[in-house]
């Protein structure tokens, strides 16, 4: 179980709460897949990804980066049960998908690559290791369903 203090809470939900999500997903999904260019693989249907510049302008790229945000705030929402709210997220991409769980981790440094583009001078030392943490728990809830 993770123990958040109220500074986190409050942070994690402030950051959130300032950011767009259809230009933060797209900016750091399109940065995953630009430069862990083996992401692409699971995302052969989005059409052309040859390069940076395919990639950037994909509007499907643009959509799923948007969803990841929205399932992001769904973890927000309800920060002391985030394991239970992916379970089937975690399932999808473990079983059906078959998403290398490594991945994850690499998407989530490109978020805070962006967030902290976004934030500026507000996204401090204190702000950054809160948006860590909520992002490490992420992504072992996310690996929970994996063998």
């Amino acid at each position: 179980m993770v123990v958040w203090t109220d500074f986190e809470r409050t942070t994690i939900r402030d950051i959130f709460s300032k950011i767009d999500y259809a230009v933060v997903g797209q900016a750091a999904f399109s940065r995953c897949l630009i430069v862990y260019p083996w992401t692409q693989r699971y995302f052969g249907g989005f059409g052309n990804l040859y390069n940076a510049a395919a990639i950037t302008s994909n509007p499907k790229v643009a959509s799923h980066g948007k969803v990841i945000m929205e399932a992001l705030e769904k973890a927000v929402k309800d920060m002391d049960n985030i394991k239970a709210t992916y379970a089937e997220l975690s399932a999808l991409h473990s079983e059906k998908l078959q998403v290398d769980p490594d991945n994850f981790m690499l998407l989530g440094d490109c978020l805070t690559i962006v967030v902290a583009s976004q934030l500026g001078k507000a996204f401090t030392a204190e702000v950054h290791a809160a948006f860590q943490k909520f992002l490490a728990v992420v992504v072992s809830s996310l690996r929970k369903q994996y063998y």
